[in-house]
């Protein structure tokens, strides 16, 4: 309703929703009414009617696009077959909205569309109609036997330019000669399906071209970076990995996801992936199988999935007039998080840390990083195939879902791509993830398999690809079962349909498999053989379709070669004010406090997180929240798989921050590392044992401006990891984050990078909680405090138009040390609870503590600050490499000695009384009310719940 109202149509008073659901085929009226009451409603809360269509109304009806995958309605088939309904052989979903207006006013037919367009329906992957919507079924699974040739052999540089942008297959001049070339030397053309199955290996989604590029520098100062960088990744990311050399880390760089010792008898895999473009132009879809995307990931080497996280960026509320074929911030933020809940959710795996951050520039590229975790026994993980071995697909059917979605993913975005673009997004089936996961169990437990990779990006093309990189293999894709008719044998091999794996069977367990998914209802396809002879092959009905060497498909790309520059930074405006916050008393913390704790950066993401199932599988020890009200926000979360003997635990956390990355790319990479490390620090885990995955999400990387801070922010990566010793095991890069309006503005989301870090917590009964606990104990600050305003939450409130002095928060160089000296500390029962100094500085990150607990605290100012003592910088002031630690008072001396030689002070006390005071000096004293900062800390939880309860609708009919 609230959505509807603000296209001016006020007159709406109510609108009813219906579930349709569509059913084809030779079914008895009791069948009918068994379907009815048994599967499509719930007899509490609805009511079910059969009808052949509904007339009269002011309505509108929603239905999937042909081609479009709907979950729901295969559900309806395998469920009906179960009920012993036999006679049904298709089935489809939609929804009905009956609108009913004030007195006798009502809605026009332009009215009704312009309410389908823009509130009910995303055409990218929906249709609507006024009224009745009419359901095309399909009659048969086929596929075209149609493969066009393409003479790409007689192309000179101008046609190949054009064959380039009419597949959009976003390849470099350079790669498209190296191409033509080769089908030169083979003396005949190309087929469609080797051109897109090159264009997809040689994408920068699949092969990370500009990490791997030769890069040369120009306008640094001496130090900043060398005159040429080889390989962003060798030369830094992998480079420290290789430095540090942990033995514990088991997997780095070769496999879906990295894989760390946890125990005696465990390994654990993490994996980060971003489905950003999906997620720009079908929020819900997008985000959901970028979730079930990741849990593959797991799922390919092996794992157990047992926890997901998300880290989510959105259209800050100042740019919600930034409007984008009609598709709102809310409906954007609000489509992402159903379809992440959806997911993790139905898959049974909690979803148990992650993050939301906001930024004008994500209005129209909003970033979706998502993780999953996964466990596994030593050992576990094998993917060599044999000659010989089988090539088996194994969960869900192929469709058109994500056809060229890793060139799609590599391109930037203009107001064409809703209507180009389309195919490229794929919905989401849990339910048969879930099934082909347990049957991964299974299969390794009996070791059926040699080799397993997932299907993402690219589908058959990259996961049979890439296991036959170095054998080769045979495959015919009239095996392939098909969800729909009409699809040619290239869309066939490049369909990103979600939900499935490659596999390589020995012909001596080929039938245990079988019987295997047989018995869990999963489906699987036998496509061919690897057959050692360094060819890729393709057969569609016997006709051969693609014929291409290993050797050329995976190594044949040519280097890319690039050029990085130094932006220029522009000087400071004269007439603006230089944020320079005032030394004396009485300048309201108070009301500070108020707006750094509704600031959307802090306050609380309730909104979002109560959605997610966080304790599934029952091994969550920390969860998002904190302390008894489980209101304070975690630091990190804390998980014990239940098949863990030992008394250890995993940590997950992570680091992030927009407005650093805006400030200086090299500081705020850093500093994304550095809080990764030290919110796993804060929760337990011992930073001798902690690995990190980055991911990387920038602007177009042809840019050279743009290139010096990718270059800057990896090399800082490399030099935080060395100094934490801590190594690198996976990681992902996802550019041209742009998006060209209509005018020919370029909008280009903040250099965003995100450090994910899994440790180990040694003892799983010491985990830590933010929350404060027990009165009259001593709060201390731990850690080199270096507060900076610049890039911080308080800057960004009070100073929207000042002359920035600085680049957000410094590396701390006593980090290291610090983290190793608090571990020991918490391991010996000296800290009761603690909390890292973050978004909205020392201030803010007392005032979580207060929330969590119910407790209060009063802060000497004075004592924080030392001798440079700015009351505002010290509260607000941003920092790397401190916390607040909870210490008791019998233990405080221990705690002194544990961290003797190390910056730490004691700074206050934590008080039975419900308020946050703030002792300034010469006796000023600043108290805030927690209930006040509760209000405070939960407003855009109740400003977006608000929003979701009046836009409601009535409960319908089934």
């Amino acid at each position: 309703m609230r959505a509807v109202r603000k296209l001016g149509l006020t007159q709406v008073r109510a609108v009813q929703r219906m579930d349709l659901y569509f059913v084809r085929g030779k079914i008895a009226p009791e069948e009918l009414d068994l379907l009815g009451r048994f599967l499509f409603s719930n007899p509490v809360t609805q009511a079910f009617e059969v009808q052949d269509g509904f007339e009269g109304a002011q309505a509108v009806e929603i239905a999937y696009l042909p081609g479009v995958t709907d979950p729901v309605a295969d559900e309806i088939l395998r469920s009906a077959r179960e009920l012993g309904i036999a006679g049904i052989d298709a089935a489809a979903t939609g929804a009905r909205y009956e609108f009913s207006c004030e007195g006798a006013s009502s809605l026009c037919a332009e009215e009704l569309d312009l309410i389908a367009r823009n509130v009910l329906s995303n055409p990218v992957v929906q249709r609507h109609a006024l009224g009745r919507i009419e359901i095309a079924f399909p009659d048969k699974t086929q596929a075209s036997i149609n493969v066009e040739e393409i003479g790409i052999h007689r192309m000179d540089d101008r046609a190949l330019g054009l064959l380039d942008s009419q597949r959009r297959s976003a390849l470099d001049p350079e790669e498209l000669a190296v191409i033509r070339d080769y089908f030169r030397r083979e003396g005949r053309p190309c087929t469609d399906v080797e051109y897109e199955t090159i264009a997809q290996t040689w994408s920068e989604h699949c092969y990370h071209k500009t990490f791997k590029a030769r890069i040369e520098t120009e306008g640094g100062e001496e130090g900043e970076l060398p005159l040429v960088v080889d390989n962003i990744l060798k030369t830094y990311i992998k480079a420290a990995t290789d430095e540090i050399a942990a033995p514990w880390v088991v997997s780095a760089f070769k496999d879906n996801a990295g894989i760390i010792e946890f125990d005696e008898d465990f390994d654990i895999s993490f994996k980060v992936e971003t489905h950003n473009h999906p997620s720009a132009i079908e929020p819900f879809g997008g985000a959901n199988t970028g979730v079930g995307g990741v849990i593959r990931d797991v799922m390919a080497v092996s794992a157990r999935p047992i926890a997901v996280t998300d880290i989510l960026c959105f259209g800050a509320e100042s740019s919600k007039e930034v409007a984008r074929k009609g598709m709102s911030l809310e409906r954007i933020r609000n489509g992402i998080v159903a379809g992440i809940q959806d997911y993790g959710n139905k898959m049974g795996i909690p979803t148990v840390n992650g993050g939301i951050h906001y930024h004008e520039k994500y209005a129209t590229n909003p970033l979706v990083y998502c993780g999953c975790v996964g466990i596994a026994p030593k050992g576990a993980f094998f993917s060599t195939p044999e000659i010989g071995d089988r090539v088996f697909v194994i969960g869900g059917k192929t469709g058109r879902d994500g056809i060229r979605g890793a060139t799609f993913s590599s391109m930037t975005m203009d107001g064409q791509t809703y209507e180009s673009a389309g195919s490229s997004v794929q919905i989401g089936a849990p339910i048969v993830e879930k099934m082909a996961a347990e049957v991964i169990v299974q299969a390794r437990e009996k070791r059926l398999y040699s080799g397993i990779t997932d299907c993402g990006a690219g589908g058959l093309s990259s996961a049979v690809g890439e296991m036959a990189s170095e054998l080769g293999a045979d495959v015919e894709l009239s095996k392939v079962a098909l969800k729909y008719p009409g699809l040619s044998p290239w869309e066939i091999w490049l369909s990103e349909a979600q939900e499935r794996m490659v596999l390589a069977i020995p012909m001596a367990f080929r039938d245990a498999f079988i019987a295997l998914c047989d018995a869990n209802d999963v489906g699987w396809w036998d496509l061919g053989a690897f057959t050692g002879d360094g060819k890729l092959v393709v057969r569609y009905q016997g006709r051969k379709v693609l014929d291409l060497s290993c050797e050329f498909l995976h190594k044949g790309m040519p280097g890319r070669r690039l050029k990085a520059k130094k932006p220029t930074r522009s000087a400071p405006d004269a007439a603006a004010p230089v944020l320079r916050p005032s030394t004396e008393a009485g300048f309201g913390v108070r009301r500070i406090l108020a707006q750094v704790m509704a600031h959307p950066a802090v306050a609380s993401k309730e909104w979002a997180i109560r959605r997610y199932d966080h304790e599934v599988q029952g091994g969550t020890i920390r969860g998002p929240f904190s302390g008894p009200s489980q209101k304070g926000p975690s630091d990190a979360a804390v998980v014990k798989p239940l098949e863990i003997k030992s008394g250890k635990a995993i940590s997950i956390s992570n680091g992030f921050n927009p407005r650093y990355g805006e400030a200086d790319a090299y500081n705020a990479a850093y500093s994304a590392l550095d809080e990764a490390v030290r919110n796993a620090v804060a929760v337990g885990a011992d930073p001798d044992r902690i690995a990190v995955t980055d991911n990387f999400c920038w602007g177009d990387p042809r840019k050279p401006e743009n290139l010096w801070t990718l270059l800057r922010s990896a090399k800082a990566c490399r030099d935080a990891s060395v100094a934490h010793r801590t190594p690198f095991i996976s990681g992902k890069d996802s550019f041209n984050n742009e998006f060209v309006g209509k005018d020919g503005t370029r909008i280009s989301v903040p250099p965003s990078l995100l450090i994910s870090a899994i440790g180990i917590v040694p003892q799983a009964e010491m985990s830590l909680g933010s929350a404060f606990k027990i009165e009259n104990s001593r709060i201390y600050l731990v850690g080199e405090f270096k507060p900076e305003l610049s890039a911080s939450v308080y800057g960004e409130l009070f100073a929207a138009r000042y002359s920035v002095e600085g680049r957000g928060p410094e590396p701390s160089l006593a980090a290291p040390k610090v983290y190793r000296a608090l571990h020991r500390a918490i391991s010996q029962g000296l800290v009761l609870s603690c909390h890292d100094i973050s978004d909205g500085g020392l201030a803010a990150a007392a005032a979580e503590m207060c929330l969590g607990g119910g407790r209060g605290a009063e802060i000497s100012v004075e004592v924080a600050a030392g001798t440079d003592h700015n009351p505002l910088g010290t509260l607000f002031g941003e920092t790397n490499g401190c916390f607040l630690a909870e210490v008791p008072q019998a233990k405080v001396a221990a705690f002194e000695t544990a961290l003797k030689g190390l910056p730490r002070v004691g700074l206050g006390t934590v008080l039975a009384e419900k308020a946050l005071r703030f002792r300034l000096g010469s006796g000023h004293v600043e108290s805030s009310d927690l209930e006040e900062l509760g209000k405070a800390y939960t407003s855009e939880t109740d400003r977006i719940l608000g929003e979701s309860s009046a836009s409601g609708v009535a409960g319908g009919v089934a």
